[in-house]
C-alpha cells in the first residue's frame, strides 16, 4: 500500500489540472458528539502522524480523551481478502479493547480501508459505541466538487465502473462482487 502524505498531496495537486479530495480522520464529529469525553481512533501510522491529522485533534479534542492505535498489519490483511480471519480479529481485540477501558463512545475509523472490518469491530465494541468513517463525507465532497466542476454525470443508462490497484486484483474483485455487476479492474505498478 502507498500513502501518500501532506507533502506528496501538495505535489499532486500542484502537479496535476485535476481536483484531489484529501480524506481527514472524522475526529472533529467524535469529539463534538462523544457523551462520555472519551473518543478512540484506529487509523494508519501514516495518519496518525499526519499534520491535518495533529492539528484537527488539536483544535477539537481539548477536552475529550483520546486513544489513538496505529493499526499496523490490518491493511496487508485486508488486501490479502482476509477479513473474517483469526488474524484480523485477533489485532482488532487487542486494538480495541484497551479502548474499552476508557469507555469511548465513538470510534473514528482512520483508513480507507477500515470500514470492511465494521462487522467484526461491531462484535468487539458492541452496539452502544458509534462507530465514524469519513467514507459519507469524502463521497459528499466529491459529488460537491463534480458538480461545482460541471463533472457530474447524469446519464441513466448502466455504466460501468473502473477501478485501479496496486495489490491483487482478485481480491479486489471478490469484494466487489458483492456490490457491483459491471466493473473492470487494472493493476498498476505504483
Amino acid at each position: 500500500m502507498q500513502y501518500c502524505n501532506n507533502q506528496c498531496y501538495k505535489l499532486f495537486k500542484s502537479t496535476y489540472n485535476i481536483p484531489f479530495i484529501g480524506i481527514e480522520p472524522a475526529i472533529k464529529p467524535a469529539a463534538l458528539l462523544s457523551k462520555t469525553g472519551a473518543i478512540g481512533i484506529l487509523a494508519t501510522k501514516g495518519t496518525l502522524a499526519s499534520d491535518l491529522f495533529e492539528k484537527t485533534a488539536k483544535e477539537y479534542t481539548k477536552n475529550i480523551t483520546t486513544i489513538e492505535q496505529d493499526g499496523e498489519g490490518l491493511v496487508p490483511l485486508i488486501e490479502a481478502g482476509k477479513l473474517n480471519s483469526t488474524e484480523i480479529n485477533n489485532l482488532l481485540s487487542t486494538y480495541l479493547e484497551p479502548m474499552l477501558n476508557f469507555n469511548i463512545d465513538h470510534l473514528v475509523l482512520g483508513c480507507t480501508h477500515y470500514p470492511y472490518l465494521i462487522p467484526q469491530i461491531k462484535k468487539i465494541i458492541g452496539k452502544h459505541i458509534v462507530i465514524i468513517d469519513s467514507g459519507e463525507a469524502v463521497a459528499k465532497q466529491t459529488k460537491a466538487i463534480l458538480e461545482k466542476n460541471n463533472l457530474l454525470s447524469t446519464k441513466t443508462t448502466a455504466s460501468q465502473h473502473q477501478f485501479y490497484t496496486n495489490t491483487q486484483t482478485k481480491v479486489i474483485s471478490k469484494i466487489l462482487n458483492d456490490v457491483l455487476v459491471d466493473f473492470n479492474i487494472q493493476k498498476l505498478d505504483f
